[in-house]
């Protein structure tokens, strides 16, 4: 039997076996192929893989811009006639909580009403070209209400711009305005300034001396802090929330 290499058409290499079979002394052939090399399947295994990628990514790619349709309508249908349903947008969670007596019940260009029927400033004037004058504010610490005037200076009234706001148009007052809140303990967990008829921002100084009390603020015009405060007070507790609100004529 012999041995003779050839190469067919094909890239692959085969061999041809020569054999002669003892009863009939004719020669026969056979044809083995040789196996694959190791380098061929790796780059068939390697092409098959990108083919397969190729072939992946157009769905992968058109998956993801699939999305969901908005609805045609937001027609919810004829209200339900039962009646057990619940309303919510009369809801209230604290329509059984009585207010604390501290409670804004109005707010005046001079002063306040409170929920117990107390009314602090009502007293001022307004006077053309130099605005109100008088009145007072409201200081709302531990469920007590104190007359609160920060804009008077040694026992006179100063101008109500410069008494209150600096040169940079900042909240300012000084340290003594806030002598109430050393003698309070426990401290409130936070203040509510009420700034006047609008909002502004207060200035480095006053906010780190309540801030040293342990105390946090919270600023907004007088009519919306009245309103957090009220909101405050009956969920947390007098005791928690303090305010300082200053006249909306001011």
């Amino acid at each position: 039997m012999k041995r003779i290499p050839r190469e067919g058409k094909h890239l692959r290499p085969a061999f041809t076996y020569t054999y002669t079979v003892p009863s009939s002394r004719q020669p026969r052939s056979i044809h083995l192929p040789q196996p694959q090399s190791r380098a061929f399947s790796q780059k068939t295994t390697s092409s098959f893989s990108i083919s397969s990628a190729s072939q992946s990514s157009p769905s992968s790619s058109s998956s993801s811009h699939l999305s969901s349709h908005p609805p045609r309508t937001h027609d919810r249908g004829p209200p339900s006639s039962e009646t057990t349903q619940t309303d919510f947008g009369t809801l209230d969670v604290l329509g059984n909580t009585p207010p604390p007596s501290t409670s804004i019940d109005a707010c005046l260009s001079d002063g306040f009403h409170l929920n117990s029927g107390l009314k602090v400033g009502g007293d001022g004037r307004f006077i053309k070209g130099k605005g109100w004058t008088k009145g007072s504010g409201v200081l709302l610490v531990a469920g007590e209400a104190f007359g609160w005037r920060p804009w008077v200076h040694d026992g006179g009234e100063a101008d109500a711009e410069r008494g209150l706001v600096n040169g940079k148009g900042q909240f300012e007052v000084g340290d003594e305005a806030w002598g109430i809140l050393s003698c309070v303990w426990p401290r409130p967990d936070i203040l509510i300034l009420g700034l006047g008829k609008e909002m502004r921002p207060i200035s480095p100084k006053t906010r780190a001396f309540i801030n040293g009390l342990g105390i946090q603020i919270e600023i907004a015009d007088t009519r919306n802090a009245a309103a957090q405060f009220n909101l405050l007070a009956t969920e947390r507790g007098v005791n928690s929330v303090a305010a300082a609100l200053v006249p909306i004529g001011r």
